[in-house]
């Protein structure tokens, strides 16, 4: 009878515990690593951040699995980078999970791109195009200038949600903000000679470090986004990558090494396999790490031309 009881009264306890009580953490389900990284930054150990991919994988395409659902279903908060990365299966794990605290369009239901500055937005789009995205390049965190607008995003959810730690989530905050400020200020200075060198890239995922570090792409491994390179595209980028120096040929951890070694082999290139989001290599553990490692393998390449 003790033992029925105990039971009843542990699950009638799980059901009830909100965030702010002594033993409750924030859920936060995020659907790539940056996210769930920032999200962390500002909550600390009063939040538990999940991440529903890894850097290993491309998160246009992930499966909505039972534990995904899982996930969210007991989430107080999602963040997400929106503009359709997520579009195969974010809305799947939304209605399965059945989640009526963090419903799409809800206090706690958080795109990213829908707070900063999009590039790459089409004027006209169709299937002839690739996989493009109608509402512009989703892969914001890659320029350091987009992180604080969301982290005060994210500061603010959070205190709503849980706001008996409200002062903490501020401290948190803004001790991430004065860090995060002064980095990129150091990372920019420390950047400056790659204004100008000219790129390849695999795929369309680097515009807002392009953009950030004022690089030149000279094309794309991929004809059109989402295409793997065929052999008269690359025949014409070989041509290309000729016309002037070209400081390296970048693709993800994720992304097929095929056409970023064809090219290399035949012009000496360097292939730059960049983290691209947190967990892209063992030592890049957080956002500032990204950068910092991002930046390295740039000085790298450059080194290698001097």
């Amino acid at each position: 009878m003790k033992h029925i009881f105990f039971t009843i009264l542990t699950v009638f306890s799980s059901l009830f515990l909100a965030p702010g009580s002594a033993d409750a953490k924030v859920r936060v389900f995020a659907c790539e690593p940056e996210w769930a990284s920032l999200a962390q930054s500002i909550g600390g150990n009063l939040v538990e951040a999940y991440s529903a991919t890894h850097a290993a994988q491309d998160p246009h395409y992930i499966r909505a699995r039972p534990s995904l659902i899982a996930k969210m279903r007991r989430a107080d908060l999602i963040i997400c980078s929106g503009a359709g990365l997520e579009e195969g299966w974010l809305p799947v794990l939304l209605q399965k999970a059945g989640n009526t605290k963090a419903q799409h369009g809800g206090p706690n239901f958080l795109l990213a791109a829908n707070l900063v500055p999009l590039l790459e937005t089409p004027v006209t789009l169709d299937r002839s195009m690739g996989d493009m995205h109608a509402q512009g390049n989703p892969h914001v965190h890659l320029n350091p200038h987009n992180i604080p607008p969301i982290a005060t995003a994210i500061v603010e959810r959070l205190k709503v949600i849980d706001g008996a730690n409200l002062t903490t989530y501020e401290q948190n905050y803004e001790t991430f903000l004065a860090r995060w400020i002064a980095a990129t200020s150091r990372w920019e200075s420390e950047a400056s000679d790659l204004k100008g060198r000219r790129i390849v890239t695999h795929h369309k995922s680097w515009t807002y470090l392009i953009d950030w570090l004022e690089l030149k792409l000279v094309n794309t491994l991929e004809p059109k986004p989402g295409i793997p390179p065929n052999s008269s595209h690359l025949e014409q980028l070989l041509a290309q990558v000729n016309e002037a120096p070209v400081l390296a040929i970048v693709r993800s951890p994720y992304a097929p090494d095929q056409g970023s070694k064809w090219l290399s082999g035949k012009t000496g290139i360097p292939e730059a396999i960049l983290p691209f989001t947190v967990g892209g290599e063992d030592e890049v553990t957080d956002l500032f790490s990204l950068f910092e490692r991002t930046l390295d393998i740039f000085d790298g390449a450059v080194d290698a031309k001097s």
